[in-house]
């Protein structure tokens, strides 16, 4: 088990039944089921090739009879009431997104109570899939591995009347704190791009992520100011307008301002690390 996948097993709610949509080796519910943390599992990938590892890994460790394996285009093949926690990692957000939202072979079951999510890619994105689904981030950590940083959270369902509980305490906890810093930057902007519970946490991994960014950011925007033309050139006769070159420069230019927006949230993000002022939640 890697630090990635035991921080990923951690985050399951022990007593809970699993389900692993895209399983590969089947490593995370092979370990909760030999510590006894969960009493069975369901491993699923679209692919054979991987449930076919999976399969062999399960049977070497006489797991069989707790694991069942099941080729699935995501969710499709998981029955309504087979699983309490449903664990998705190590793909893009995208694709985690198109899981996860309703569609005619994609559906959350109704016994799925917990999702475990480890996003590549679209992570902002994730996180505000998971709002619209019905559920509330309640967890969230970051593990660097090998050089790369990898954000996972836990979501709980929010129930009938849920006005009253998750969401609610989230926001007060997680989102309102960040506008009292960064008046001029979205809470929910701020707590999507970067966690909402890895920034209540000050979450040191989150924080060297954040330096490693701020860095990039500020290196790639040196290289758009140098590739910038002269004053002199303004560029704004009819035929510039509609030339090649004109269509690079404003590519440029909205990547410019993409990346200042971008510098501007980890800014803030990193002062509210050291914003005394702020309570901890």
């Amino acid at each position: 088990m890697s630090a990635r996948m035991s921080a990923l097993a951690d985050m399951v709610t022990p007593g809970n039944r699993l389900a692993d949509v895209g399983c590969d080796h089947g490593y995370i519910p092979i370990y909760l089921c030999q510590t006894d943390r969960i009493p069975s599992a369901i491993a699923m990938d679209i692919n054979e090739g991987p449930l076919e590892r999976a399969r062999e890994h399960i049977e070497e460790c006489g797991l069989s009879d707790r694991i069942q394996t099941r080729l699935s285009d995501g969710l499709e093949k998981l029955g309504g009431d087979e699983a309490d926690t449903v664990l998705i990692a190590g793909m893009g957000g995208c694709l985690m997104c198109r899981i996860l939202i309703c569609t005619e072979n994609n559906r959350i079951p109704a016994s799925v109570t917990e999702l475990i999510l480890q996003p590549q890619s679209d992570i902002a994105s994730v996180r505000r899939c998971i709002r619209e689904i019905g559920f509330c981030i309640v967890d969230e950590d970051m593990v660097e591995e090998d050089g790369k940083f990898y954000p996972m959270m836990r979501a709980e369902k929010i129930s009938d009347g849920g006005e009253e509980n998750l969401f609610v305490n989230w926001k007060n906890k997680s989102m309102i704190n960040f506008a009292g810093v960064h008046p001029g930057i979205p809470a929910e902007e701020l707590a999507d791009a970067f966690g909402p519970v890895l920034l209540s946490k000050r979450h040191p991994v989150l924080k060297r992520w954040l330096e490693k960014e701020l860095f990039t950011t500020n290196q790639i925007l040196k290289q758009l100011e140098d590739a910038q033309p002269a004053r002199g050139n303004t560029g704004n006769s009819p035929a510039d307008a509609l030339s090649p070159a004109r269509d690079r420069k404003n590519k440029v230019t909205e990547r410019f301002r993409e990346l200042l927006h971008k510098k501007e949230l980890i800014a803030a993000a990193l002062s509210y690390y050291d914003d005394t002022r702020v309570k901890r939640s």
